[in-house]
C-alpha cells in the first residue's frame, strides 16, 4: 500500500485546547502549521518528532487561540503566513488586546503575507490544499481541504455535534449555516474534518446527526 500524499498530527495548544494541526507532504517532508494559537515549543517538538520542516503558517481565522502565536512562529522560523480572508484583519490587528482580556502571554498582532479567498489554493511541499471562505463564526473564516485524501481543517466553523459560535464580533448564525451547507457539504459526505476543538468527524455524519445543520433540522430530508 502506497504512503498517503499528506499526513497530519493534531497538537492541542493554549488553555482552550485548540486543535493546531501540523500538516505535511510525505514526499518532501515539508509542512505547514494550521492555527498556531500558542505553545510554540510544543509545535516545534511535534515537527521535530515527525521529521517535518515547517515552511509556512496557515490561518483559518483571527481569534486568539488560533492565531495568537502565528507572528512569533513565522518570525522564529523565517516563514510566511497565509490566510485567513481579509475580512478578519480587524481580529488579527487586535490579537494583543484579545490576549490581555483572556490572560494569554506572548500573543501579538499579525499581518499575513497573503490573504486567501474562496477557490484559492495553498501548497504544502508538493501537495495542494483547496480553500473555502466560510464566514459566520468570523467574517473572514476559511477552511482548508485536500480532496484526494478526504480531509478538511475547518477551524471553528463546524464541530462534532455542534457549530461555531456566532455571538462574537461580526458573527452571523444564518451566514454560518449557509457556509456549512453550501461550501462544505458539496465536498462530500466522506470528507473527514479536524475541528478547532474536540474530536474529528465527517461531513456525512454531521449532515445526518448535527442538530444545527442536519438535513432534517433544515427541512432538507
Amino acid at each position: 500500500m502506497s504512503e498517503p500524499a499528506i499526513k497530519a498530527a493534531i497538537v492541542p495548544v493554549t488553555p482552550f485546547q485548540q486543535n493546531c494541526s501540523l500538516v505535511w507532504c510525505t514526499k518532501t517532508m515539508k509542512g505547514a502549521v494550521i492555527d498556531p494559537g500558542g505553545d510554540l515549543a510544543r509545535i516545534r517538538d511535534a515537527s521535530a518528532k515527525q521529521g517535518v520542516t515547517i515552511q509556512k503558517v496557515l490561518l483559518t481565522h483571527g481569534h486568539l487561540d488560533h492565531a495568537g502565536g502565528a507572528a512569533a512562529l513565522a518570525r522564529e522560523l523565517g516563514i510566511e503566513i497565509e490566510g485567513p480572508h481579509e475580512n478578519d484583519a480587524f481580529l488579527l490587528n487586535g490579537l494583543a488586546e484579545q490576549a490581555k482580556r483572556y490572560g494569554f502571554e506572548g500573543s501579538e498582532a499579525c499581518v499575513p503575507n497573503r490573504w486567501l479567498n474562496d477557490g484559492d489554493t495553498v501548497t504544502v511541499g508538493d501537495v495542494t490544499l483547496g480553500v473555502r471562505h466560510c464566514p459566520g463564526h468570523t467574517p473572514g473564516h476559511i477552511v482548508f481541504f485536500h480532496e484526494g485524501m478526504k480531509i478538511a481543517f475547518v477551524g471553528d466553523v463546524l464541530f462534532a455535534g455542534s457549530v461555531g459560535r456566532s455571538d462574537l464580533p461580526r458573527g452571523n448564525h444564518a451566514e454560518l449555516v449557509q457556509s456549512i451547507t453550501e461550501r462544505l457539504w458539496p465536498l462530500g459526505d466522506d470528507m473527514r474534518f479536524v475541528p478547532g476543538h474536540g474530536q474529528m468527524s465527517t461531513f456525512g455524519w454531521e449532515r445526518k446527526t448535527n442538530p444545527y445543520v442536519c438535513d432534517l433540522a433544515l427541512g432538507r430530508a
